[in-house]
């Protein structure tokens, strides 16, 4: 009988004096959470300690709210100081794919995703990567279920709020596993804690970042693009573009923000049969890093200087090859927003 997923994951690390886990820069709450169940198992199961970390801020106003109100403790990677003995698991995310800053880690240990990244787990020990799940914390959920550990409250809201961001408006890319792994949790999560995550306050650069990127969306046939040359928060290219692909009259959107020396990269798409991880990893090439999903996708592309001049050369750039992957002709855009009613807005 073949070993279960989660006892080959436990023996993977069964000889370490300790265990960090890893995950992508800015870290979702499916990253999150899933850090959180793998750490809960670890030291149930081994009595090793562990240490979650994260690779730049969290700013989200809803992730920021899960770190507080769940007490997540989580050190920045680049303060790690690694021992000998010590186990890197790597989640949420894979080895080489440019979302990453591990100078000086061991080797990883184990990889657990769900995205179709194509990294590099050459000779990684233990990999569990399921692109047909929509969450990592799914499989995370299993390995507990496998090893007849019950999650706290605490950490069943977490992994609540993580899969239901993952799959929130994807109901395609859930599988069987992220059905029993809801089932599972929703009894055990707090659901008055799972509202304040929420519903989190917003701060006021939010309200700027989004002003900025209606005004600067622009309509190519089916595709719309918006461009951001101040991007307050990198998680916000995502929200952008979760409330743009609803205009009716595109099946693809596009947001494009500049956050420090890098193009936030985030897109959403309707189409049918739409694979959007890799038309935008054929996009980016090799300007930068891109993956994800059918419906959904984000990337980053580091920009030379910063300049006006380099921004505009890479958005020419990269608006070219969008256009040309999707078989939209080179037109100019059409505002989302007309000119004249921003600058009519401007004078009330």
């Amino acid at each position: 009988m073949a070993a279960r997923r989660s006892d080959r994951f436990l023996a993977s690390l069964k000889n370490s004096g300790s265990v960090t886990f890893v995950t992508h820069v800015h870290a979702d709450p499916d990253a999150l959470a899933s850090m959180m169940g793998l750490a809960f198992l670890v030291e149930e199961k081994l009595g090793v300690p562990t240490r979650l970390t994260r690779d730049g801020p969290i700013s989200r106003a809803e992730n920021r709210a899960m770190v507080e109100l769940l007490d997540i403790d989580l050190v920045p990677v680049e303060e790690v100081e690694w021992t000998q003995g010590e186990a890197v698991v790597m989640v949420d995310s894979q080895p080489n794919t440019g979302r990453h800053n591990l100078a000086g880690a061991p080797p990883i240990a184990a990889v657990v995703d769900h995205h179709d990244t194509g990294g590099d787990i050459t000779g990684i020990p233990f990999v569990d990567v399921r692109d047909s799940l929509g969450a990592t914390c799914s499989i995370v959920v299993s390995y507990l279920r496998e090893q007849g550990l019950a999650p706290s409250g605490q950490l069943a809201t977490g992994m609540m709020y993580g899969i239901e961001t993952e799959l929130a408006g994807y109901p395609r890319e859930a599988g069987p596993a992220d059905e029993a792994a809801l089932i599972h949790i929703y009894p055990l999560a707090d659901r008055d804690m799972l509202a304040r995550i929420r519903n989190a306050r917003l701060p006021q650069s939010y309200f700027g970042g989004l002003l900025q990127a209606l005004q600067n969306a622009f309509i190519y046939d089916k595709l719309i693009i918006s461009w951001v040359d101040d991007l307050p928060q990198p998680e916000l290219a995502a929200e952008i573009v979760d409330a743009l692909i609803r205009f009716e009259e595109v099946d693809w959107a596009v947001c494009a923000g500049v956050h420090g020396r890098n193009l936030i990269l985030s897109m959403r798409t309707t189409a049918a049969d739409a694979r959007a991880g890799e038309l935008l990893q054929k996009v980016v090439g090799r300007m930068g890093r891109a993956g994800g999903h059918d419906r959904r996708a984000g990337g980053n592309i580091p920009l030379p200087n910063d300049t006006a001049a380099a921004m505009e050369t890479t958005r020419g750039e990269l608006r070219k090859r969008l256009l040309k992957a999707l078989h939209i002709e080179e037109t100019r855009g059409q505002r989302l927003v007309k000119k004249s009613e921003i600058l009519e807005n401007l004078q009330t």
